[in-house]
């Protein structure tokens, strides 16, 4: 039977390319043009992304459109409650529906159609034809922007969860990379281009600083469909029912370096209560004209690039929590800065203000990984979602905070605010870092360990 042996191993140098289609390697190979496709149409769905959303920046255009149509501070205040809201509670709400959905494209579809409609209602409300909705543009303004920005929480869940199925783990830096370095070219690009006829003192076209970035979220909603995604096995048994707000308190409650964690995002997000009202300062108290909104916007996305580029190295080098105490004190200087160029009518230095407003998204993404490295694999989804309710937690005091600025002035709450972020910054020396703990819980494989 000996001679048999040779026979069932094929000699190297005969092997023929039919004899390579039947090895089991193939599938895997297969595999590898949709990887590089999948790699490319996210590229290009989060530059359209980036590039649309520069035009309704909610630090600027937003409230500065908003004063557009009633100037007072308490609905000003509106706009981060309604922001953070949208952010926190959809996702915390369908994160189960999201899951269970065999193609995550199609969510990311609907909620990227329903964010180009809500942009085009916006751009119909200062068309000509719209005057005789004059009385109820205020309310419609505010309605489709809760809608818009619980559209955009699912949105974000959809394409965090889309991107961790698609894309390789070692290519999830390059992507980052590649999105934010191209993203930040097409976008103030199209700013510089577009936004100085568009923001005449005078004669501002809204209409279309709202129907472009519609168009942008349309043309990115229809490349979702480029997507190479096979469909995920739907669950054969439902699972209970877990109320999601117990789960947050319970995570609160059993993790105390979480807890301390969670004091620090409440901090951050109290920065977020003043965006709306840093154009306000510029406009209204140092008399600026329209204008400048387009310098401010580009400042503020040249400071989130800029911000982004060491955030990486001092994370790998010293842990999330020396980012947190080094970034903290800037993002507490960008209302000390705007008071205190107010007061001296230092205009041309108020920019800057903008620039460290950009360190706002930074910290909420160092917040992030903080957080991925304190929990188990098994539970991010639930630390996750219970830091951005800690997040948003600070908003009830949003339209609080613009009745204030109305009656007491900027710089009184803009000190207040300061203060809280500088109590947030403290909290951060009491924080656990992971990396120097004993225990780890930065995959499951530490956990068998």
């Amino acid at each position: 039977m000996q001679p048999a042996i040779p026979d069932l191993v094929p000699p190297t140098s005969s092997t023929s390319p039919t004899t390579e289609n039947r090895t089991p390697r193939i599938p895997e190979l297969t595999e590898i043009p949709a990887d590089r496709r999948n790699f490319v149409v996210m590229a290009a769905f989060q530059i359209l992304m980036r590039t649309g959303w520069i035009f309704k920046t909610e630090s600027v255009i937003i409230p500065a459109v908003l004063d557009a149509i009633s100037g007072v501070g308490w609905v000003r205040g509106l706009l981060p409650a309604l922001n953070r809201l949208g952010h926190s509670l959809p996702p915390l709400l369908l994160a189960r529906r999201v899951e269970q959905t065999p193609y995550k494209k199609c969510v990311l579809a609907t909620t990227m159609w329903l964010m180009a409609l809500c942009l085009v209602v916006w751009g119909a409300l200062f068309m000509p034809l719209a005057t005789a909705l004059a009385s109820w543009k205020l309310v419609i303004f505010l309605a489709i922007y809760g809608v818009f920005f619980a559209c955009v929480g699912v949105n974000s869940l959809a394409l965090t969860t889309l991107q961790g199925k698609l894309i390789q783990t070692s290519l999830r830096g390059r992507l980052m990379y590649a999105t934010g370095i191209l993203g930040a070219i097409s976008a103030i690009g199209c700013v510089l281009w577009l936004m100085p006829d568009w923001l005449q003192v005078g004669n501002p076209r809204f209409d279309l600083l709202f129907l472009f970035p519609g168009l942008l979220f349309a043309v990115a909603a229809m490349l979702v469909w480029c997507f190479d995604e096979k469909a995920d096995p739907c669950p054969m048994v439902p699972k209970r029912k877990r109320n999601c707000f117990v789960d947050a308190y319970r995570t609160l409650r059993d993790d105390q370096n979480f807890r301390r964690l969670a004091c620090v995002a409440s901090a951050v997000g109290s920065s977020i209560l003043l965006f709306p009202h840093y154009q306000n300062l510029g406009l209204q108290k140092m008399r600026l004209d329209l204008s400048h909104l387009m310098w401010w916007v580009v400042v503020q996305n040249v400071g989130t690039g800029i911000f982004s580029v060491p955030m990486g190295a001092i994370a790998d080098r010293g842990g999330n929590r020396l980012v947190l105490q080094i970034f903290l004190l800037g993002l507490a200087a960008a209302p000390a800065l705007a008071v205190t160029v107010s007061y001296i009518e230092a205009s041309r230095w108020f920019v800057f203000t903008f620039l460290l407003i950009g360190l706002n998204p930074v910290v909420i993404r160092t917040l992030q990984n903080f957080t991925l490295e304190i929990c188990r694999s098994t539970d991010h989804p639930r630390y996750l979602s219970t830091l951005n309710l800690c997040l948003a937690a600070p908003m009830i005091f949003s339209p609080l905070v613009g009745w204030c600025v109305d009656l007491f002035g900027f710089a009184a709450v803009y000190v207040g605010v300061t203060a809280v972020i500088l109590m947030g910054w403290c909290v951060t020396f009491t924080l656990t870092e992971p990396r120097h703990a004993e225990y780890r819980f930065a995959n499951d494989a530490d956990l068998l360990q």
